[in-house]
């Protein structure tokens, strides 16, 4: 999977309701629901409970960060 592919499938929903899983250590997952606020170079941002949460695209390559789009 190539970063500009997932960049721009991002960017292509920006504004958009989305649910982001955040695979962590010993099994722990945490996850957020919230609108896909902004996109920037390495990372993008959701808002969620009116808290902004940042993830880079690297964690959603390698499967650390799951996003669904609703």
């Amino acid at each position: 999977m190539n970063i500009d592919l997932v960049r721009q499938k991002i960017e292509s929903n920006l504004n958009k309701k989305v649910m982001v899983s955040v695979y962590g250590l010993r099994n722990k997952v945490s996850r957020y629901e919230g609108i896909l606020y902004k996109t920037y170079p390495n990372i993008f941002s959701i808002i969620s409970d009116g808290v902004e949460k940042s993830f880079s695209y690297n964690e959603y390559i390698t499967g650390d960060v799951k996003i669904k789009f609703l």
